[in-house]
């Protein structure tokens, strides 16, 4: 089974023919060409596609959709707030390279030890901040000017230089 990615939410329904609207973090208008499904997650870890019909991108960050079987302004309220997720495929190949959503699944390493993968990407005002899985626990980890030392999109990898001891608060 593939990876899936979390790109956005529903936010709104728009007009009363079932069209949606999708927030999304990928960096760039998106019209999902080439993109049969989203996954909307119903409950935890719970996906259900759901086929776009059609797909216009109104701003960097929100795109307009038509999705099979919603079709009136009230089945859009059942789906309005629920996380959108893509298979990690499908999301590389629609992501901008620029947007730090595009470091989900890199692997963050530090003076050449594997620390783990990239789960979440939270942007706050003054840094950015992922999400990995550092010796079964979920850890935080800081990217800004004093603890990113680099990214090689090649090769998926992050590299940090981590305050001592922040790995050891979990």
């Amino acid at each position: 089974m593939s990876e899936y990615i979390h790109i956005g939410k529903i936010v709104a329904a728009h007009g009363l023919t079932g069209h949606l609207i999708l927030e999304h973090a990928l960096g760039t208008p998106i019209h999902f060409k080439g993109i049969d499904a989203i996954f909307i997650e119903k409950n935890a870890a719970s996906f259900i596609p759901y086929f776009i019909q059609s797909a216009s991108a109104k701003t960097e960050s929100l795109t307009h959709l038509q999705v099979e079987g919603i079709t009136t302004r009230e089945a859009c309220s059942s789906l309005i707030g629920k996380k959108v997720w893509l298979p990690e495929a499908e999301f590389q190949s629609l992501v901008d390279k620029s947007s730090p959503l595009s470091l989900l699944g890199y692997m963050v390493i530090e003076n050449g030890k594997e620390l783990g993968k990239v789960k979440e990407v939270i942007e706050q005002p003054h840094q950015l901040m992922v999400t990995i899985l550092y010796k079964g626990n979920e850890t935080y980890i800081p990217l800004h000017e004093e603890s990113l030392k680099g990214v090689d999109h090649a090769k998926r990898q992050v590299y940090v230089e981590l305050p001592e001891g922040l790995l050891d608060l979990n």
